[in-house]
């Protein structure tokens, strides 16, 4: 996976300055070797996230989280079974939301660099993506949530985690590139 991340990465086009800015942050931590990848390293790890839009492109799916008690799209850390940063979000976004027939688009829409407190203080440089759910999808809460919801870009709940909102426009603009897009 560590040589899937440094290549997606190194190739991206950013979709804002702070992206640039945090890709450039992560292609220095994927320096380090393949030990970025794991929680154990101190200096910082990869996770991956995912914005996940009904099949219309019309509403976003966030989760509650249980231990930031703030909104957020779903996402985590990437485990030794995961090829690709794309595929760590894509299981992530299904485990958490319960909904089969998930669809990615593998170029990511985002990454942020933040403060956690895994293993003691490190950073998560999270590489987001957006995700497509299929018709009728019906989500369930996993146990790391205390609830999930549907929302519209223009009616996001609070309290937000900071990243979150600024997910939406380059979300939608994957959407309408992607061959993941919704019917006209």
């Amino acid at each position: 996976m560590h040589a899937d991340a440094t290549a997606l990465l190194t190739d991206w086009t950013p979709t804002s300055p702070s992206a640039a800015h945090a890709r450039d942050r992560t292609l220095r931590l994927l320096a380090d070797g393949p030990v970025a990848m794991s929680r154990a390293h101190r200096a910082g790890h990869l996770t991956a996230s995912a914005l996940v839009f009904d099949a219309s492109g019309t509403r976003l799916l966030l989760c509650l989280h249980g231990k930031l008690r703030r909104w957020v799209q779903l996402g985590g850390h990437c485990e030794p079974a995961d090829r690709t940063l794309a595929g760590a979000a894509l299981r992530e976004a299904a485990e958490e939301s319960g909904i089969a027939g998930l669809r990615i688009d593998p170029v990511p829409i985002d990454i942020d660099v933040h403060r956690v407190g895994c293993g003691g203080d490190s950073w998560h440089h999270d590489v987001r993506f957006a995700v497509l759910a299929p018709a009728g999808a019906v989500e369930r809460a996993s146990d790391e949530s205390e609830a999930l919801g549907w929302f519209t870009p223009d009616r996001l709940p609070e309290p937000l985690a900071g990243g979150t909102a600024r997910l939406v426009a380059p979300g939608l603009a994957a959407l309408r590139r992607s061959p993941l897009r919704p019917a006209p």
